[in-house]
């Protein structure tokens, strides 16, 4: 028996490092969402952005041009495709790399494919190929905002600094607002929303620098105003916690991810970890639609679906591959011992993976948003969302 299966809200993206240009296309969008490019550039600028980056972000400023897919601003429904240039291509004149660095793909794709020239493989795995997916998330951040769904992505630690914890406000917890939180996170090259903490990261790398050697972290991104109801657990591909683990986890570097307390589950009882629930009929209006928790452990998700509570995904980034000082490698040419080769690289670059953490579940977000609430045009997604919304209000008669 056949089936065909309609794809949703999706995102390819192509291009290489030193190509001509990244291009991201994103097939999905309903008509009539208005596309913000100074916010998707400035999503962009911000991922160039952070203390600890290489000198190629001095040559680039990445910005947007929309080739298909909008008119005057808004979406079409059909396919958008957005182009960033490359100001540094030369990939064609590149020197030969024949010696990996460990921990790149560099061994692991001259392997696959074939060849000594470990360029083949960098060019593509390299991070820059994550400014198209910061592009695809802003551009999803656009639909997002016609429904007050927020995203948010900061810096929690670098190396052996970790910041305090600074909750987010929501509907019955104390906390600061998700523009105070932007608003210092962004006062500093450590996109760390904790003052004191983002000094001492910023003093970290600095002699990490100094010591020729790179550092990791963790970024933390929370998600609010998600009604609850996205993802499934009729399937296991549409459980929305494993979803959003991929697309975390696919980020170039990133090599743990967790949900609410994640691994901070396996250790407690379970009376310390799960979410007790109440009901509140004064906010009814909010995302939780009244049902209310003590405590947000399970991260907004619970059998693969939101639950009303904010997303909150974290993940650990391994220190930078390219190293200044060298590691222990081979020539592929030769297999004798050689020092890795040098390509010009970051020390850090945990402040930028947190700008394309909270990019990447935004679209997942959106994904799901656009399964759950599907329609050809804004109007049409919005009547699925207001009727649910009136619906799920309506259960067991509630007053």
């Amino acid at each position: 028996m056949m089936t065909f299966e309609m794809p949703g809200l999706t995102y390819k993206t192509a291009g290489e490092s030193h190509g001509p240009a990244l291009v991201a296309l994103v097939e999905g969008l309903p008509a009539g969402v208005t596309v913000d490019v100074d916010f998707i550039d400035a999503e962009l600028r911000r991922r160039q952005g952070g203390y600890g980056r290489g000198g190629r972000m001095k040559i680039e400023r990445d910005s947007v041009t929309i080739l298909s897919g909008v008119r005057r601003g808004v979406t079409i429904g059909s396919p958008v495709v957005m182009q960033i240039v490359n100001s540094d291509c030369r990939i064609d004149t590149a020197a030969e790399v024949n010696c990996p660095r460990p921990g790149h793909a560099d061994l692991a794709g001259s392997l696959k494919w074939l060849t000594t020239d470990c360029r083949d493989t960098l060019e593509r795995a390299s991070a820059r190929e994550t400014a198209a997916r910061v592009a695809c998330g802003a551009l999803a951040r656009c639909l997002l905002q016609e429904f007050g769904i927020e995203c948010i992505g900061y810096v929690i630690r670098i190396g052996a600094i970790k910041a305090a914890d600074l909750p987010v406000r929501q509907a019955g917890v104390a906390g600061l607002s998700v523009d105070e939180i932007r608003s210092r996170r962004d006062a500093n090259e450590a996109y760390c929303p904790d003052e004191a903490s983002a000094a001492a990261m910023i003093d970290a790398i600095r002699r990490a620098k100094a010591d020729k050697d790179t550092l990791g972290g963790i970024v933390e991104v929370q998600v609010l105003g998600v009604p609850p109801g996205l993802g499934s657990c009729a399937r296991w591909q549409d459980r929305l916690d494993g979803r959003l683990m991929r697309a975390v986890g696919s980020i170039q570097a990133i090599k743990g991810v967790e949900i609410g307390l994640g691994f901070g589950v396996a250790d407690r009882p379970g009376s310390a970890v799960h979410d007790e629930i109440s009901f509140d009929p004064t906010r009814r209006d909010t995302p939780s639609l009244g049902f209310t928790r003590s405590s947000n452990n399970a991260g907004g998700l619970e059998g693969g679906m939101t639950n009303g509570q904010p997303i909150v995904v974290r993940a650990a980034m391994k220190p930078i591959s390219t190293l200044l000082r060298g590691l222990d490698s081979v020539n592929l040419k030769t297999t004798q011992p050689y020092r890795s080769d040098y390509e010009r690289s970051d020390i850090c670059a945990v402040p930028a993976a947190g700008v394309v953490a909270e990019n990447v579940v935004a679209f997942e977000i959106a994904r799901a948003f656009l399964e759950k609430f599907s329609g050809d045009t804004l109007p049409e997604v919005r009547a699925a969302y207001e009727f649910y919304l009136n619906a799920v209000r309506s259960l067991g008669q509630l007053p």
